[in-house]
């Protein structure tokens, strides 16, 4: 084994590189080539090479240039609908937090206060049939429910309900 490479061996690269192997070489190189095993190799192996690389670049079909410009618009909208959508979700995510909240400060104070606003609900049967106004007015205003914890939790439901249409309209 040589640890230093043949003298031909940059004249032979320099001719493999170029594409003139063998058509482009003197009979002095090739016959060399033929007695030397390291160009020998050197030939063999990036001969090799240089086949698969052309298969491989033959074998890619691009495609026209309408579908490409048109692949190339789409990817650039839909990276743009990523970037507008992380703010948004965690805007949806901090309303979602601030009305958990608020509930959960509602629900405590309310048992605090005892379950005297299950009242309203016993005359549901019965105000229904009857009166609807006055049984949101006697729920609203008699049993301790009041603005603080009604506002809240319709903006959670409407918080929710837009949560959920945004979460229809994005699987389509």
């Amino acid at each position: 084994m040589k640890l230093n490479g043949c003298a031909y061996e940059k004249e032979v690269t320099r001719v493999l590189l170029q594409g003139g192997w063998p058509a482009a070489c003197t009979d002095e190189l090739r016959a060399h080539v033929a007695a030397c095993r390291g160009c020998a190799d050197l030939v063999l192996v990036t001969a090799s090479f240089q086949r698969e690389r052309e298969a491989a670049v033959s074998a890619v079909r691009i495609g026209t240039p309408g579908a490409l410009w048109w692949r190339a618009q789409l990817r650039r909208r839909n990276a743009a609908v990523e970037r507008i959508a992380r703010p948004i979700l965690g805007a949806h995510l901090f309303a979602l937090f601030i009305c958990a909240a608020v509930v959960i400060a509602a629900l405590t104070d309310q048992a605090r206060q005892g379950v005297a606003w299950l009242t309203g609900l016993e005359e549901l049967p019965h105000a229904l049939t009857l009166n609807l106004g006055g049984l949101w007015s006697s729920m609203l205003l008699d049993s301790g429910w009041s603005l603080v914890v009604l506002l809240p939790a319709i903006a959670l439901l409407v918080l929710l309900g837009g949560v959920a249409a945004f979460l229809a309209w994005e699987r389509q």
